[in-house]
């Protein structure tokens, strides 16, 4: 288990009026999982991030809980929480699984789309390409394709598949650090999720639910044609002519 800590943790000591001492601690430890900082089976101790944050274990806690969840770290017995390890196999079966939930939430979101919903998911959209302009960091990506389907369980509305595909999602995203990614690829993610709303504006339950699922077996596909990425992906190399996915 990972027990170096590769960020300069800020102190939440003081926080301004209204402001969740539970969520910012949140945000914090995601944002660090999400850049790396935190790697894949890096140790969650909520009495050393307490420390390092200056804060309660209390809200450390939660935020860790709420990580648990989302499926961007695991607790086991005698261990603690630690960062999610996700290895090739494991993903392979996630993004299969995937296909068929993120094609639901397509169909169930379609149903329900308001305008509202659809300014938000263009916003979304929007933000994704100022980013892609500007070639942001990986991280961005990685949290603009998050909030997009996140986006999306909520329009769904439907608590069951969003409590199955909340970790599945996270654990997918997750695994993205392990590998190198085409250059192209952040910008066949956006374009695919351009034509999920695409299909969501036409009213057309069906035809938003392919969209979606065909977004997710091209990531499946790019996933396959990846290399490693970190040191000590051997068994990612082995793997690759059987597995799938790489941003989404």
């Amino acid at each position: 288990m990972t027990e170096a800590f590769m960020f300069q943790p800020p102190s939440l000591a003081s926080l301004p009026p209204g402001e969740s001492l539970t969520e910012r601690t949140y945000e914090v430890l995601r944002n660090a999982i999400l850049r790396n900082q935190f790697p894949p089976g890096t140790a969650l101790s909520v009495p050393r991030l307490a420390r390092e944050l200056d804060v309660s274990r209390t809200p450390v806690r939660e935020a860790v809980q709420r990580l648990i969840y989302e499926g961007l770290a695991t607790h086991e017995s005698h261990r603690g929480a630690q960062v999610n390890v996700v290895d090739i196999e494991d993903l392979r079966q996630l993004y299969l699984v995937r296909e068929l939930l993120e094609g639901l939430a397509a169909r169930l979101a379609t149903e329900r789309l308001g305008a509202d919903d659809l300014v938000e998911l263009r916003r979304i959209l929007s933000d994704h390409e100022d980013v892609l302009a500007v070639d942001g960091d990986n991280s961005a990506h990685i949290e603009l394709d998050m909030r997009f389907h996140r986006k999306l369980r909520d329009i769904a509305a439907n608590a069951h598949l969003t409590a199955t595909l909340e970790p599945i999602a996270g654990r997918s995203h997750l695994a993205l650090h392990s590998l190198w990614r085409t250059d192209d690829a952040p910008r066949l993610a956006l374009k695919e999720h351009e034509r999920i709303v695409d299909a969501m504006v036409t009213g057309d339950p069906e035809l938003a639910e392919e969209a979606a699922r065909q977004h997710v077996s091209r990531l499946r596909v790019r996933l396959a044609q990846s290399t490693p990425r970190a040191q000590g992906s051997a068994q990612i190399a082995a793997a690759n002519g059987k597995a799938g996915g790489a941003h989404g």
